[in-house]
């Protein structure tokens, strides 16, 4: 089993790293959540940090960044080193009271495992309990707790429930609902949120080789600089442009562009392109659905409730044809009940 520590970890190399960009512990440069931020420093200097922290909100909006930022203040304000050497600590993996838990490299093959299990978890917690090699608070970072499997997160409770004195716990999460409600009451949560298009512009920039790449890729990050560094590594027009457009108004869309974009994203199978264009798809029927829910609840016969209708089957059948183009089927699929979709962008 690979150890857990920091400092026996490649920092660069997380199950969903992007090439070219550092991961949140090398990152030394919080851009967003600010107000949150100061808060929990506020706290820390009156002695009042939680031992369960709790940052949740959208994947890529820098929560495992900012956690790292909470860590170094931490590390500062409770140790006896200064900043820059707490800063090679970290960048190097090697501070001795900073762990961090995420998904592994397979002992076999290749890939990471599917979740973090229980024997990691339990051998994180074993090293919390021990007698500190360094002064200071120690920390674990959780990144993320969605991915711990049921046994890993019955263990990490009981942790949380009792947790070692000077130790902070600090998980990140992208979907705090389906989280134990026991892992959410021992936590103090802070809800991140997604940053203003100049801040998401700080955060690409030095990574962009045009503006007009930097502007193409604020498009499609919509407050995420993840996405947007994403949208940076492949071609964001061509294909995803031409979804883009369509999603204004898929239900006005002729069928023959509909067809072609989802072929089109069929012969990418293998590519971020086609991962990507998922996701974009998918933000876009969660966005129109809790626009509707918003607006007019449960009631299913408001006025232009048809071309909403309309508008969000097409948006589903284009996947759905690119997923049979895949396995060269010709087949049209429809989703006639609203309410059905409605739940499944909820789920």
């Amino acid at each position: 089993m690979r150890g857990l520590r920091v400092s026996e970890l490649e920092p660069a190399h997380e199950a969903d790293f992007i090439e070219g960009v550092d991961a949140p512990e090398l990152s030394q440069n919080l851009i967003g959540h600010q107000e949150t931020f100061d808060l929990l420093v506020q706290q820390l200097a009156q002695g009042r940090l939680p031992g369960g922290i709790l940052l949740h909100g959208p994947k890529g909006i820098g929560k495992a960044t900012f956690a790292f930022a909470l860590a170094r203040k931490i590390l500062l304000e409770t140790g006896d080193e200064t900043s820059e050497r707490i800063n090679d600590q970290i960048c190097s993996g090697s501070h001795p009271n900073l762990y961090i838990l995420r998904r592994v490299p397979r002992e076999r093959g290749v890939g990471f495992y599917n979740d973090i299990r229980v024997d990691e978890v339990r051998t994180i917690l074993r090293k919390l309990h021990q007698t500190r090699g360094k002064s200071g608070n120690r920390i674990l970072i959780v990144d993320s707790v969605d991915e711990c499997n049921a046994n890993a997160a019955n263990a990490l409770l009981k942790t949380l429930e009792e947790p070692p004195a000077d130790t902070q716990i600090i998980l990140v999460s992208h979907r705090p609902l389906r989280l134990l409600p026991t892992i959410r009451s021992r936590c103090q949560a802070h809800a991140l949120r997604t940053l203003s298009d100049d801040q998401v512009r700080d955060v690409l920039k030095d990574k962009a080789a045009t503006e007009d790449a930097l502007n193409s890729a604020l498009v499609f990050a919509k407050g995420r600089p993840r996405r947007g560094f994403e949208a940076l590594g492949i071609n964001s027009g061509g294909i995803l442009g031409d979804l883009t457009n369509w999603l204004k108004g898929p239900a006005q869309g002729d069928i023959g562009q509909m067809l072609g974009i989802a072929e089109a994203l069929a012969n990418k199978k293998n590519s971020m392109e086609a991962a990507f264009a998922r996701e974009i798809i998918l933000d876009w029927i969660a966005g129109e659905a809790r626009g509707l829910a918003l607006q007019h609840g449960q009631n299913s016969s408001f006025p232009g409730a048809k071309d909403a209708h309309q508008r969000l089957a097409s948006a589903n059948q284009l996947w759905e044809r690119r997923t049979l183009c895949l396995s060269k089927q010709i087949v049209i699929i429809w989703i006639p009940n609203m309410h059905l979709l409605l739940y499944s962008t909820r789920s």
